[in-house]
């Protein structure tokens, strides 16, 4: 890993420090969610829907109910009904009507794996035996499952009462296609009235599940004063404890949720499924109720991210500057409406000045699991189709690739689509280190092609709460409000100790539950070293000022004439002719004696997010007689900000890398006749292992965000943002032709070199 612009003097920010939860991870002592259990429990189950789209005729669970073990079972009539939400409609959807209906069918089956009926026994083979005993009764309807046909007059319309929403208002009959988002300016008829050159092109892509490890999981605990604890996996437990509450109309207070360990996430886990199901079989039973989803439940039922249908259309001077530029694309949301139109439309063209320029991004219902985030929600499909032409302008224009970027490349105080002003960024520095990295000028072999991207991604800032507390040992606790899925004890832990000057084992994180603190939104977003982190470095700042304080009683001194200085105290040399000093222990002794414990809180609304910029160059090489492809060199150049903890840092950025290698190459949901899920556990949904990626080379710019104290931008989503498009332009530099589906699996790309053979390209 190579660490670009960094000239800090930090004793351990920037450093590589010991991950404080490792070896608890590493000896199987962490608790994930499928690892709690309590005396008296029962296992849940769900029974979930074989079509794609029907009517429930009738629930019949007589059956299920007189088996000896079962203790209750659970409908639509036991989850409260919620009314629809109205407009205006914020830019992330989270209707209480549509949420219920997804954790349990109401009137209708919207997608193959949608739950119709629950049970709670007290033994997982009865739970089992138990489903098939429910007699559910059908009338299967027509399905559909791509947007673009979704969205068109003639489809089978999923909800009656969802209507097209628009600044005009709502249309006046039902459709599939709930909205459209859309970032524009300038003139584009003129825009393409001066260009030279014009490529136009569609793209498509296929849904990805997230491809967690651990699969979703939850013990529920009601007691007798309807108060309820959860166990759960989870990259949000507030956000959980919201929705459980809401939806079950509890009173918000009667719901703690402690967040496990999490076995993976990249924003899968960031709603619910199961959860309120488990909470309301406790509540029937009085007894807790764990509920994990296997492997087949995890494909089938929970959200996968969105499949995408793209025209794009970009034309530029002869010099290589792009006049205009305009983006139409379908994305499919699956059951429930809520694609992440927004963070498309923002990303389409926001990496470049171009001065004409449209997205339209629209949200379209079809019958499969409602989508849910996953790590850049939304962006990697647009930089999909805009890179993609873009490198074939650049083809066109026999222009580097890198060069035409660098040429229209956004700089500070321009502004995004959708009109996201520019603080100090680094996407210059970032193309520059690729144009003069080894990689980009290494030679290509026969069958051989090099593939290049960029993706931009402005992450979150937002609610974030923090307690820190003194010990009377010297230690110092730091609770958050987040789950730690990327190493973000470890970058907790780093601020932390070099606000204090201390040795960084001093410190000591905690991942707090929902009664232990105020809220913090999700881990998600890229916001939380971001987020979460200033509040730590607020509330160890508090601290110091009340140690200070209490070294300025012990001297008889003000406050004024202590400093805090490499983790003590210290009076200033002319207080009392000489300089003294309490070190950070000394004055936790005293402490208790002399006023009372110390601890520091911060509760924030994080403004001042920094745009993120993530380039990436791939090699790959094609067997010609199969279309197999496979990943030779791989780099990724990244506007960091600044690597608090650079090894999570360079791990992040892999990771999106590997990611974008399996979007790229071979994930995709694959659906019979009759939309029945095919693929349903890892042998046949194919992710990347080990041996399908090469090693892969990070080069961490950092251009301070000048909104954080360190300089901390979001690290987590912008790597994949480009990801697909690195590899997708790769391929198709191998081959010689244009490819514009994803994923581009061996028998896509072997059909495309026959064509070309056949015409004789």
């Amino acid at each position: 890993m190579a660490n670009e612009n960094s000239t800090t003097n930090y004793k351990w920010v920037g450093k590589r420090t010991r991950r404080p939860d490792g070896v608890d991870k590493v000896t199987g002592r962490a608790r994930y969610g499928d690892d709690m259990t309590v005396p008296g429990m029962l296992y849940g189950k769900i029974l979930r829907s074989p079509h794609a789209h029907a009517k429930i005729l009738s629930i019949d669970t007589s059956k299920a109910n007189a088996l000896k073990g079962v203790k209750a079972v659970l409908t639509s009539a036991e989850i409260p009904d919620h009314p629809l939400s109205q407009p205006p409609y914020a830019p992330i959807i989270n209707d209480m009507h549509d949420i219920s209906r997804n954790v349990m069918a109401r009137d209708k089956v919207l997608y193959d794996g949608h739950a119709v009926a629950a049970v709670a026994a007290t033994s997982e083979r009865i739970a089992r035996q138990a489903l098939k005993l429910i007699d559910v009764e059908y009338e299967v309807l027509p399905h559909v499952l791509d947007p673009l046909e979704a969205a068109g007059r003639a489809a089978p319309i999923l909800h009656e009462d969802q209507f097209t929403y628009s600044a005009d208002g709502l249309s006046d009959k039902p459709s599939n296609l709930f909205r459209s988002i859309t970032g524009q300016r300038g003139d584009l008829d003129q825009g393409f009235a001066e260009a030279d050159i014009i490529v136009e092109r569609e793209f498509t892509s296929e849904p990805v599940h997230q491809g967690y490890i651990e699969p979703l999981a939850c013990i529920a605990t009601a007691s007798e004063d309807n108060c309820v604890e959860l166990w759960t996996t989870t990259q949000g437990h507030f956000v959980i404890r919201a929705l459980c509450a809401k939806l079950l109309n509890m009173d918000l207070a009667k719901v703690r949720v402690t967040a496990s360990e999490i076995g993976g996430g990249f924003g899968g886990k960031n709603t619910v499924y199961g959860e309120p199901v488990a909470i309301r079989l406790s509540q029937m039973t009085g007894r807790p109720v764990r509920m994990v989803m296997t492997r087949t439940e995890v494909f089938r039922a929970s959200g996968p991210t969105v499949g995408s249908r793209t025209r794009i259309k970009i034309g530029a001077r002869k010099d290589g500057t792009i006049t205009a530029a305009d983006a139409e694309t379908w994305y499919q949301a699956g059951a429930f409406k809520g694609a992440p139109v927004g963070r498309a439309a923002e990303t389409f063209f926001s990496s470049y000045t171009i001065k004409n320029a449209r997205a339209v991004v629209h949200d379209v219902c079809v019958n499969r699991p409602k989508v849910a985030a996953y790590r850049a929600p939304g962006a990697p499909m647009a930089a999909y189709a805009a890179e993609g032409a873009i490198n074939e302008l650049a083809s066109r224009l026999a222009m580097d690739p890198v060069d035409i970027r660098i040429k229209n490349a956004v700089r500070e105080g321009d502004e995004s689509l959708m009109g996201t002003k520019y603080g100090q960024i680094g996407l210059l520095d970032v193309l520059e280190k690729v144009k003069s990295h080894d990689h980009y000028s290494a030679p290509l072999g026969n069958n051989q092609g090099r593939g290049f991207a960029l993706g931009y991604w402005m992450h979150g800032g937002g609610l974030s709460s923090v307690s820190a507390h003194l010990l009377d040992d010297g230690t110092v606790t730091v609770a958050t409000g987040n789950p730690d899925i990327g190493g973000s004890r470890s970058s907790m832990r780093v601020m932390a100790a070099e606000e204090l000057g201390v040795d960084i084992e001093l410190i000591k994180p905690i991942v707090a539950d929902t009664g232990s603190m105020g809220y913090s939104h999700l881990t998600a977003g890229s916001r939380t070293t971001f987020a979460t982190g200033m509040a730590v470095i607020f509330a160890v700042r508090e601290i110091i000022e009340k140690l200070r304080a209490l070294a300025a009683k012990k001297w008889r001194l003000t406050i004024d004439q202590v400093t805090w200085e490499a983790g003590q105290a210290v009076a200033s040399s002319s207080s009392r002719g000489g300089i003294q000093s309490l070190s950070l222990k000394e004055l936790a002794a005293m402490a208790t004696k002399m006023g009372g414990a110390i601890a520091g809180h911060s509760e924030i609304n994080a403004g001042g997010a920094g745009a993120a910029f993530s380039a990436q160059l791939v090699d790959v090489e094609i067997d010609p007689e199969t279309g197999f492809v496979t990943p030779l060199r791989y780099t990724v150049v990244q506007d960091v900000g600044r690597a608090i903890s650079p090894d999570y840092v360079e791990g992040q950025m892999q990771g999106g890398a590997v990611q974008g290698i399996g979007w790229a190459l071979n994930e995709a949901y694959i659906y019979d006749d009759q939309a029945r899920l095919q693929n349903t556990g890892f042998l046949d949904y194919r992710m990347p292992v080990a041996s399908d990626v090469p090693m892969i080379d990070t080069v961490l710019v950092e251009v301070p965000n000048p909104n954080h104290p360190y300089g901390v931008r979001g690290v987590g989503e912008p790597c994949l943002v480009s990801a697909p498009a690195a590899v997708a332009n790769a391929v198709e530099n191998a081959i010689g032709q244009t490819m514009s589906s994803l994923p581009l699996s061996p028998p896509k790309i072997l059909k495309r070199i026959d064509e070309a053979q056949a015409a004789g390209g």
